[in-house]
């Protein structure tokens, strides 16, 4: 098992200007926050940060702008990539590559369905070798809910024992406490990630390394004991108060509740659609009456 710790990472919510443009100052200073709040890193352009919907240059623009507010690309970035073509998965990397980020958080090709451990083998081998060595640490993304591709164990085991010195971590955002188990108990070497909140207590206390998650965008002060191992009763409600939205949206409207910024907060990026008035009501009266509670 891993001694060291990763800690905890934002999957950070993306804000949009109302040409749908990234709104650069928004983003650095809700990075800026999330790290004063207790965050270790950021991860930029993941699942909760719409990242799939974020061309290249806009990619580079924004990742410009947060190293250029002092944010530490060695250890405070963390650059998502989401790409179905092996080239443009290699251009996403090699925008953190060039202002001096190493660590990735790599999602499957997402286009092709129920494809086999052998193709997905290859098409990551592909990435990694097309990224270097300066790649050097890799979070392999475990997300099949939302990508229609998983990660196997065995395939998880190949990677790591052909690329030790870049495949570092895998996130398991699936929500299936038997996977979660399953990789803590055969890739506890690697740093075990874990994106549903109502499971990382559990998880840390099995050796996991930490999480990257949407709530940090909201609550980083509630997980802190998750790291720890301790269940926060709160945390948990606020996740199960989310799920009934779509939840990227909901995220995002509860991080201009939170910042009182809530019409720059709510613009999607399409396909994505932003909550309608009456559902913001009804979530942030929920999430408010959550968060006055006290910790059991």
């Amino acid at each position: 098992m891993r001694t060291d710790r990763f800690g905890l990472s934002v999957a950070l919510a993306t804000p949009f200007a109302e040409d749908r443009s990234i709104d650069l100052p928004r983003l650095v200073a809700h990075a800026r926050q999330s790290l004063a709040d207790g965050c270790n890193s950021i991860t930029a352009f993941g699942t909760t940060g719409e990242g799939a919907s974020l061309g290249l240059n806009e990619r580079q623009r924004a990742l410009g702008a947060l190293v250029g507010a002092g944010i530490d690309p060695r250890t405070q970035l963390v650059v998502g990539i989401a790409a179905s073509s092996v080239e443009d998965a290699i251009a996403q990397g090699r925008a953190g590559l060039m202002l001096g980020c190493s660590s990735f958080l790599l999602a499957p090709p997402f286009y092709f369905k129920n494809p086999d451990d052998e193709g997905l083998f290859d098409w990551i081998s592909a990435v990694l070798m097309g990224l270097g060595p300066k790649a050097s640490n890799v979070i392999l993304y475990h997300i099949p809910q939302v990508t229609a591709v998983g990660l196997s164990m065995d395939l998880i085991g190949q990677l790591k024992k052909a690329f030790p010195a870049q495949i570092k971590g895998v996130k398991d955002s699936s929500g299936d406490w038997d996977n979660a188990q399953a990789l803590l108990k055969q890739h506890g070497d690697l740093h075990i990630l874990i994106g549903d909140e109502r499971l990382l207590a559990r998880a840390m206390k099995l050796g996991a390394s930490g999480a990257i998650t949407g709530l940090a965008n909201v609550a980083p002060d509630l997980m802190q004991a998750l790291l720890d191992g301790i269940e926060e009763p709160r945390v948990n409600a606020m996740v199960e108060a989310v799920l009934p939205f779509a939840v990227t949206a909901a995220v995002k409207a509860l991080v201009g509740h939170r910042r009182n910024d809530a019409a720059a907060w709510s613009r999607m990026r399409a396909p994505l659609r932003s909550l309608g008035q009456a559902e913001c009501v009804d979530l942030f009266a929920t999430i408010d009456a959550i968060r006055s509670k006290r910790a059991a």
